[in-house]
């Protein structure tokens, strides 16, 4: 990659969708000079480029807007900041040089194979659908059978129809909103299958894209067959008992010619794992401290391969607090002051998964490192109603907040306060967990804290 300048870099970002663009910005504000963005796509801005359903910005711009206009609002903005960037760049390896700087390898057609030096890294890269071959399902390979996102770019981008007659098998955000996109493109959607007994996707799009347009839920089912040899002919579900197996006797057919899966989204990590970056089981995603760092000191991670999120606004708000600090640690670096870091929890204030939390992110806090206040964002691991989310310092409960739902296809946040941390003694745990009045306001009980 061109002359000796150019690759020397304070911070390289990997990803150029909404998440990596978001972290460039801040890190230029921040007063990072060179930074730079590698992504793998022919343009920057990611999945949103085929999102073209409105919903997004609510929160950011405070209007609402569709995918590509949203990604458009950023890319113009890197533009304007001359941030520079490579597109059809694919990253094949990141390493640690004994300098602590970071050596990242990456290729394209116009340079081949390439290195770049940065003083730190941004891992943006997104996530990816789970495949057909990760959920067992028996049955033929005919055509017809399609990841929502897949079907999305064929409708959305390249102006081809998948089919005529659709069954979603997964309740996720993109597989509402492709039963819709299927319904107005003039297919017909014969019924959206789940295997929880409770949707995966937000309530708006539940009722946006399925009640308005009289497509049957079905929760508690899952494909047990896929019928056909050459096309999709149709397919068979069966509901399923409280360990998710098929109950025998309750088989419906349905005929169909494709069949879209919706079944969840994984991070991804592979470059991050190579790196030894330490991943979270829980979210196939990075463990963080504050400031969003991993446990590899100048590497940070943000957005969808770090956690999956529902909001698009999220992402660009977590990208660019990753910015920023990513641009604090290189001034460190500089000033040649000590900026080890990491996601080390026995460094400092380490937070836990209590009852009914499936995680959290950050996981790990340093209160010297911490601002006025610190955002927790995490999920629930069931529908609850009525009931109260508490946290515990150590094993003292110092908040109650009372919630009327919860679920696990919306995201859930917190913000706890420095001063409040630092006038507690000894702290060494914040717990985060779910408790009814039945619980009784009684001290957390370790017996039921589960490891983050």
């Amino acid at each position: 990659m061109g002359n000796a300048e150019e690759r020397r870099q304070d911070i390289l970002i990997i990803g150029g969708g909404p998440a990596g663009l978001a972290a460039a910005l801040s890190a230029r504000e921040a007063g990072a000079e060179r930074v730079l963005i590698l992504e793998r796509d022919r343009e920057l801005g990611g999945i949103l480029n085929q999102c073209i359903h409105n919903g997004f910005g609510l929160h950011t711009f405070r209007e609402e807007l569709t995918g590509p206009e949203y990604a458009a609002r950023f890319t113009e903005r890197v533009l304007r900041e001359n941030i520079p960037f490579l597109t059809d760049t694919i990253v094949v390896g990141v390493e640690r040089m004994e300098n602590g700087r970071k050596l990242v390898t990456a290729m394209n057609r116009e340079r081949g194979m390439f290195e770049i030096e940065a003083e730190a890294v941004i891992l943006a890269m997104g996530c990816r659908e789970r495949p057909r071959g990760a959920l067992n399902i028996p049955g033929f390979r005919p055509v017809g059978i399609y990841s929502a996102g897949t079907a999305q770019r064929y409708v959305n981008i390249q102006g081809r129809m998948p089919g005529r007659e659709v069954v979603v098998l997964g309740s996720g955000d993109i597989g509402l909103i492709m039963a819709r996109r299927m319904t107005l493109e003039g297919a017909k959607v014969k019924a959206v299958a789940e295997l929880m007994p409770y949707s995966g996707g937000l309530r708006r799009n539940i009722v946006q894209c399925l009640e308005d347009f009289g497509i049957p839920l079905k929760l508690s089912h899952t494909v047990v067959h896929i019928s056909g040899r050459e096309r999709v002919s149709g397919v068979t579900l069966a509901r399923v008992d409280e360990n998710r197996r098929p109950i025998a006797g309750t088989e419906e057919y349905i005929s169909c010619d494709t069949l879209l899966l919706s079944c969840g989204l994984v991070p991804e990590n592979e470059l991050s794992r190579s790196l030894g970056v330490t991943i979270n089981p829980v979210t196939s995603g990075p463990f963080v401290n504050e400031s969003l760092e991993t446990n590899i000191p100048g590497v940070f991670a943000c957005g969808n391969v770090l956690h999956v999120h529902d909001l698009v606004d999220y992402v660009s708000e977590e990208a660019a607090a990753a910015g920023k600090h990513a641009a604090a640690y290189v001034r460190a670096r500089e000033r040649k002051e000590n900026a080890v870091g990491g996601a080390d929890a026995s460094a400092g204030i380490r937070l836990r998964a209590g009852r009914g939390i499936r995680y959290t992110v950050p996981c790990a806090l340093r209160l010297s490192h911490l601002e006025e206040s610190q955002l927790i964002r995490f999920r629930v691991d069931d529908v609850y109603r009525e009931v109260s989310l508490c946290v515990y310092f150590n094993d003292t409960r110092v908040e109650s907040r009372k919630k009327r739902v919860m679920a696990p296809g919306e995201m859930e946040q917190i913000r706890l306060k420095k001063e409040q941390m630092e006038s507690f003694h000894d702290l060494h745990t914040i717990t985060l967990c779910i408790e009814t009045e039945k619980d009784g306001g009684k001290e957390a009980d370790a017996s039921w804290m589960k490891e983050n």
